[in-house]
C-alpha cells in the first residue's frame, strides 16, 4: 500500500522563547505546546492530566497569561513569550515566596495539580489578587486538586501576597 504525501504532516520551522531562552527546532503542526515542552525542551514540571483542558495540570503562561498547553498548538506561540514552572521559582535551591507557602500551608499533598497551581497563582500574585479569597477561587477554578480541598492552597497565595511584589 502506497502512503498518500499529503496525508503525511509536515514539520514547522518554529522559534518558541521559554523560559528566556529562544529555542529554534521543527515541530509537527498538530503537536501541543505541552509535548514539545516535555519532550522536545525536557521541561517536565508541567503535567499532563486530562489532556481536554479540564484540569489545568499542564498550564503556562504565555505572554502574561495563563494558557493550557495541552490545548495550545505549539506553533501558535510563535513570537509569545512562554513562562513555565521551572521558570516561576526564584531558583533551583531555594523557593521563593509563594512556594515557601506552599510548603508551610501544606498546600500540596500528591503533587499532581501543584504545578498548574502555582503557575495560576503567579498570576494571581502578578495581577495583585492575592488578598481576596473570592478573587482566588474564581481563578482557581480551572485548576482540579482531587487532595487538598483548596483551602490550604488558598491560605498559601494569601500568606505569599504580603511578600509579593505586583507587576
Amino acid at each position: 500500500m502506497t502512503e498518500n504525501n499529503n496525508s503525511k504532516s509536515r514539520s514547522v520551522a518554529v522559534t518558541l522563547r521559554v523560559n528566556g531562552v529562544s529555542h529554534e527546532m521543527s515541530v509537527d503542526p498538530r503537536y501541543a505546546l505541552a509535548d514539545v515542552l516535555r519532550d522536545e525542551l525536557s521541561l517536565t514540571g508541567l503535567h499532563l492530566g486530562c489532556e481536554q483542558g479540564v484540569c489545568g495540570a499542564c498550564m503556562v503562561l504565555i505572554d502574561g497569561e495563563p494558557a493550557l498547553s495541552c490545548l495550545t498548538l505549539a506553533v501558535e506561540t510563535q513570537g509569545t513569550e512562554i513562562q513555565t514552572v521551572e521558570h516561576l521559582s526564584s531558583t533551583a535551591s531555594e523557593p521563593g515566596p509563594l512556594g515557601k507557602a506552599f510548603i508551610k500551608h501544606c498546600a500540596f499533598q500528591c503533587g499532581f495539580c501543584t504545578p498548574g497551581m502555582l503557575v495560576m497563582a503567579h498570576h494571581i500574585l502578578d495581577k495583585g489578587l492575592g488578598n481576596d479569597r473570592d478573587k482566588i477561587r474564581e481563578h482557581l477554578s480551572g485548576n482540579i486538586c482531587r487532595c487538598t480541598g483548596y483551602e490550604p492552597i488558598i491560605d498559601a497565595i494569601v500568606a505569599a501576597s504580603a511578600e509579593w511584589e505586583v507587576k
